[in-house]
């Protein structure tokens, strides 16, 4: 595990409470959709980057998947591992930045989903060379041929809300889309968290950084969670989702 950073901290209060969200209430009709986009045989291997609470590496364990989850935060993992326990079902739990994690052994797919990890940045981070980071550790650990699903924080949206008093504030930065912002610390009275940064990309962007990282890139969608749609994105959207495939 390498250094912490803010998003550990949040994610750490936050997972008792994660099943809440709306989101996740179509977790079913999201299975169905990764497992026909992924192409996978019975038995196969997947690798899930910034897992959480095992939402979708869970059921994808239950259908008779091998898979591995890779979280910053061990009290995502913690509730992962009861909801494992629960199903009857083994997976694989790491604890690690999904940006330095490499993988030993090579998988037959992989999952980036719902901003796990993908766009969320420590004050460390720098802004490309972090997504850079998981992109080549996804890259380095699929099978050639494998498929990789991959949502992140459409950057098309934040621009279109962004304003001249954000950006001078500091809250957003038109060069990185980059936004900073506070939450509440679930478990601490609710009080705020530190100061928390996030990413957004355009669909260029990101398609671009996948090719770069040894990934070539069939699809990208509008993938905003518990609303994937096999469409293009929309410039309001919360997400973009790609589908890309390791050439071989």
């Amino acid at each position: 595990m390498t250094k912490a950073n803010e998003w550990e901290a949040f994610f750490d209060g936050h997972a008792p409470y994660y099943r809440e969200e709306p989101f996740t209430r179509n977790t079913s009709e999201e299975i169905e959709f990764l497992v026909a986009e992924l192409e996978l045989a019975d038995g196969a291997s997947i690798l899930d980057v910034g897992c959480g609470i095992g939402r979708h590496a869970v059921p994808l364990a239950q259908r008779g998947y091998r898979v591995t989850g890779v979280d910053i935060s061990q009290g995502m993992l913690a509730q992962a591992r009861q909801a494992a326990q629960e199903a009857g079902v083994h997976v694989e739990w790491v604890h690690a930045d999904a940006a330095a994690y490499r993988s030993e052994k090579q998988f037959d797919a992989a999952i980036c989903l719902c901003e796990g990890a993908f766009g969320l940045l420590g004050s460390a981070d720098d802004p490309l060379q972090h997504e850079f980071g998981i992109l080549q550790g996804v890259s380095e650990s699929l099978r050639p041929g494998g498929r990789f699903v991959l949502t992140a924080t459409n950057g098309l949206a934040r621009i279109r809300s962004a304003t001249p008093q954000s950006v001078e504030a500091g809250a957003f930065d038109p060069l990185t889309l980059l936004e900073v912002f506070t939450l509440p610390l679930m478990g601490a009275g609710e009080a705020p968290s530190q100061p928390l940064r996030e990413r957004g990309f355009v669909p260029s962007e990101l398609a671009l950084m996948l090719n770069i990282s040894g990934l070539q890139v069939e699809q990208i969608w509008g993938g905003t969670a518990g609303s994937w749609l096999r469409q293009p994105p929309g410039l309001d959207e919360m997400e973009l989702m790609a589908i890309a495939r390791k050439p071989g």
